[in-house]
């Protein structure tokens, strides 16, 4: 038996103590989660629900156990093949062994256990709309390498399962785009042939624009069509990098936003480079969006005039600013407010201002659902929930978007 790290806690088990346990569910990590007969939780990865399994176990903490899978002994019918060589050594996927319909519906219970343990909910969650692409459909990944060691790059890639500082080397990713692959090999050559010239490691950037071209630096012009309109944005910057679910994506924050002409003015919180401002625009009689990056606002500007689109306006400063901004040109009751906030979410001061202003509707989009749903604890009292739908921008992993509704109180 291997010797145990020096902090290792050896209660309920020994260190790589053989176990053999059913698993019930997965973990929002995309873990198996499996009890003893005594009760006791152990998360096992690369395991679903309804096998049978023997584990390792590498860690005892206080209330659970976790293990490395060691023999399936009874598969779930819902396992299937994954596609890549590297899935459960590279750590950027998690549900290659599962199929597609189970990945959506397991993300979709997710998101309900999140809503009801964190807001309080009981609310019926829609299915996961699921992407037209399941492989291939990223466009946008940033692999990394370490100091060079005697003038060598080791792994070009993405961090190894498990481990937070380790890399795995990864020529191929099959669920980044295919023109994202082809330029790949060339890229890590260029990095390999120049490794005397890294005083340390880097982070590379692929970004596929909308003509096929890929990006390699922060600042080349990238484009991407959503729903007929053109953008344009530095490639080193945000932007959705699923091209083939946004158009929905944001046809449904568009419609749940205007509710079929009920909102006549929009307010876009966290606007970014005007993704959701500009789809939604049509809908509206005014719109404005508040973005902290200047730079982000100049390409919000540009990309408003480019496309013809009039009836957005866009302003640097934070997110709290706004309302002070829009009060008494928009009717609150008239207004619906999106917000798409970092992974953190909104600050308690931010969701105070917004309640204060009152606007009639709100759209809060999120890609992590348990930051979302903290705060809607807080906006429970002043509004009430509409819908709640996910969407699934990242195939094969544990991320998703999710969109709630919220309409104000009677």
């Amino acid at each position: 038996m291997s010797r145990p790290p020096r902090q290792f806690h050896p209660e309920p088990f020994a260190y790589h103590e053989e176990i053999e346990l059913t698993i019930d569910s997965l973990s929002n990590l995309g873990q198996g989660v499996g009890r003893t007969e005594g009760g006791w939780v152990v998360f096992v990865g690369f395991t679903l629900p309804g096998e049978r399994v023997r584990a390792r176990v590498y860690r005892n903490s206080p209330n659970y156990s976790e293990a490395d899978l060691v023999e399936i002994l009874e598969a779930s019918p819902e396992r299937v093949a994954p596609f890549c060589p590297l899935f459960s050594e590279c750590g950027g996927c998690q549900y290659q062994h599962l199929a597609y319909p189970a990945q959506l519906e397991w993300k979709r219970r997710q998101v309900e256990e999140v809503l009801e343990r964190l807001a309080g909910l009981s609310f019926p969650v829609n299915t996961v709309i699921a992407s037209p692409k399941q492989d291939h459909y990223r466009s946008k990944i940033t692999p990394h390498f370490h100091k060079p060691r005697n003038n060598r790059v080791d792994a070009i890639g993405f961090l190894r399962q498990g481990r937070r500082q380790q890399l795995i080397d990864v020529p191929q990713c099959p669920i980044a785009s295919e023109a994202i692959n082809e330029r790949l090999p060339a890229l890590r050559r260029e990095v390999h042939d120049r490794a005397a010239y890294f005083k340390r490691g880097a982070t590379l950037l692929l970004r596929e624009s909308a003509d096929g071209s890929v990006c390699t630096e922060n600042t080349d012009v990238c484009e991407a069509e959503v729903d007929g309109i053109r953008f344009e944005f530095p490639a080193g910057e945000f932007f959705q990098n699923n091209p083939h679910i946004l158009p929905a994506f944001a046809d449904h924050v568009a419609r749940h936003a205007s509710a079929g002409g009920t909102f006549e003015f929009l307010v876009d919180a966290y606007c970014g480079n005007g993704l959701f401002c500009l789809t939604s625009a049509r809908h509206f009689r005014e719109a404005a969006g508040i973005e902290i990056s200047e730079a982000a606002i100049d390409w919000a500007k540009r990309n408003a005039e480019q496309n013809g689109i009039g009836n957005c306006r866009f302003q640097a400063g934070d997110a709290h600013a706004i309302f002070d901004t829009v009060r008494g040109e928009f009717a609150p009751e008239k207004t619906a407010v999106v917000i798409d906030p970092p992974r953190k979410g909104s600050t308690p001061e931010f969701l105070d201002q917004l309640i204060a202003f009152g606007p009639g509707r709100v759209v809060y989009v999120s890609c992590n659902p348990a930051t979302q749903m903290r705060d809607l604890k807080q906006l429970a009292p002043a509004y009430q929930l509409v819908d709640v739908q996910p969407f699934d921008l990242f195939p094969q992993t544990r991320h998703l978007e999710c969109v709630v509704t919220l309409e104000k109180q009677p």
